[in-house]
């Protein structure tokens, strides 16, 4: 037990520090391809912040723990909003100036909607996965066309401003980009090892392992990259790190994982997990779009309820762990 309580905390730092040193490198290697910065903030960083939700998601699977990686990729969508956004809202209120942003909410929402009708016979078959994986290709390619004629979008600038930050030659761009998908593996085989033993000895399910403390610990990396953009008044890039991490979780994260095994999910994370990421999704829909001429802002308020509600749906789930 010790020994699984030891490989969680070091698989999560380790986690952590190699997204990171991912992001950076892949963001970098990018710049240097000639990718254009909205190209790298819509795609580039959104797959880096999800990657540790992949590789953890796609290991589980692999090993006969498909729960692990469903819980995983939901719960980090729930944290994503409700700790990530939620926190950051109440530590400043977030302006919203991005169209490319504000466009994406909808697709989200789409998105949450078609995984809800996957959900309702309590699989994920290995076609609804491969459907998932075919959206997200989709989404890609129109979001290349698409940043050719939006080169003006306000996180154009917070892009490059990040990545004028943080200057990197072209070998040590790629060699952070391969040292940190190499550690991203294993420290995600140490995480789901001890994710697994826990969940074993305390007798519950991996599906509640993986929407609490493996979602929590895989959305880390989101927060950190949020709490940063923050500090340099790059609002639009704390939306769009968490717009496009849900998008690539739940058509990346749970399309790989399903192609590998399909999922069996049963109707309590339809009924509980996805409504919850649902209502939460569509709050930051309403807080993030202009209304009757309302300032296109995520304020305080709005930010402490989205936090409130991850803190109740979060105490909820340990209280299954405890009371199991």
């Amino acid at each position: 037990m010790l020994l699984a309580l030891i490989a969680v905390v070091v698989g999560l730092v380790l986690l952590i520090w190699s997204a990171e040193k991912f992001i950076d490198g892949a963001a970098a290697t990018s710049r240097w391809l000639g990718l254009s910065p909205l190209l790298i903030g819509m795609l580039v960083i959104g797959f880096g912040t999800s990657a540790p939700e992949m590789m953890v998601s796609v290991l589980a699977a692999m090993q006969g723990n498909p729960g692990l990686a469903v819980g995983n990729a939901y719960g980090s969508n729930i944290a994503n909003i409700g700790l990530v956004l939620g926190f950051v809202a109440l530590l400043a209120p977030l302006a919203v100036h991005s169209s490319v942003v504000r466009k994406e909410i909808p697709l989200l929402l789409v998105v949450m909607l078609v995984t809800g009708l996957m959900l309702l016979d309590g699989w994920v078959a290995r076609w609804e996965a491969a459907c998932l994986l075919l959206a997200l290709l989709i989404f890609i390619i129109v979001s290349v066309v698409r940043s050719r004629g939006q080169q003006d979008d306000a996180l154009v600038a917070e892009v490059a401003e990040t990545l004028d930050n943080k200057p990197m030659s072209r070998g040590k761009a790629i060699m952070w980009t391969l040292v940190g998908l190499v550690l991203l593996i294993v420290s995600s085989r140490l995480l789901v090892w001890g994710a697994v033993e826990i969940a074993v000895r305390f007798g519950v399910s991996d599906l509640i392992i993986g929407l609490t403390v493996v979602a929590i610990g895989t959305s880390l990396p989101e927060l950190a990259s949020s709490i940063t953009a923050l500090r340099r008044n790059e609002h639009d890039m704390v939306l769009g790190n968490v717009v496009g991490s849900n998008l690539f979780n739940s058509l990346a994260v749970v399309g790989l994982a399903g192609v590998i095994a399909p999922i069996e999910t049963g109707q309590e994370v339809l009924q509980r997990d996805w409504g919850v990421m649902l209502v939460m999704t569509v709050l930051m829909m309403l807080f993030a779009f202009s209304w009757r001429g309302r300032p296109r802002r995520i304020n305080r308020f709005e930010g402490g309820g989205l936090l409130a509600l991850f803190i109740a749906y979060t105490g909820y789930m340990v209280s299954l762990v405890v009371f199991a």
